[in-house]
């Protein structure tokens, strides 16, 4: 098999990948956390056996789906960081597009985030409690590493970034949580009081040296 055979065949295989994952995408907006292989094999017009053979398995499925959601989450949050604002503006942006994301969406939200109650006949469901985790972690290691590059904070810098990075992703995490599922207060509300908690040490951190400024 030549070389351009075998671009020819790997392009095809994406292109498929890529549609699997749209018919998926499909269902989860529909179903939320009670998405099955079952459900998505028949939105896509396979066979489950067909599914698993480009995913793997639910977790090989689930986790190309958190990749595809996380990438676009991390994007719009890297905009919103590089926006031309004072720094206050961009770290009420920055949480208010993670909460405008979760909002949206909210069926995708509990999909990557939340195990399904119950079960389906002949598919248990997605094991959501094993993949979500690494879905915070990438994120808090994304954080840690633009507010290194981006403020100095003395000596141990790159440990505190890091412990930075995961403690603001752990609070998005858990107040957007709380906050989608009972909606207490208006968005703009809860991302003024999540800057405000953050905002005193934030405020008194320069900026580091020849980095991007924050």
């Amino acid at each position: 098999m030549d070389t351009t055979q075998r671009t020819e065949q790997q392009r095809s295989a994406d292109r498929r990948r890529r549609e699997l994952l749209e018919a998926a995408d499909r269902v989860v907006l529909r179903d939320g956390p009670q998405a099955s292989m079952n459900a998505i094999a028949a939105e896509a017009g396979i066979t489950k056996p067909i599914l698993y053979r480009h995913f793997g398995d639910k977790g090989g499925l689930y986790a190309a789906l958190a990749k595809r959601h996380t990438d676009a989450l991390l994007a719009s949050l890297r905009a919103a960081l590089d926006a031309p604002a004072e720094r206050r503006e961009r770290v009420e942006s920055t949480l208010d597009t993670y909460l405008a994301a979760i909002e949206a969406r909210p069926q995708v939200y509990r999909f990557l985030m939340h195990p399904a109650e119950g079960g389906h006949a002949g598919d248990q469901g997605f094991d959501v409690g094993k993949h979500s985790a690494p879905v915070l972690r990438r994120m808090g290691e994304e954080l840690a590493q633009v507010i290194e590059e981006r403020v100095d904070l003395g000596p141990g810098s790159q440990q505190l970034a890091r412990v930075w990075g995961h403690g603001i992703v752990g609070m998005m995490h858990a107040a957007g949580d709380w906050w989608l599922g009972e909606r207490p207060c208006s968005r703009g509300e809860l991302v003024r009081g999540l800057a405000d908690l953050l905002w005193g040490r934030l405020a008194a951190a320069g900026d580091r040296a020849g980095g991007p400024g924050f």
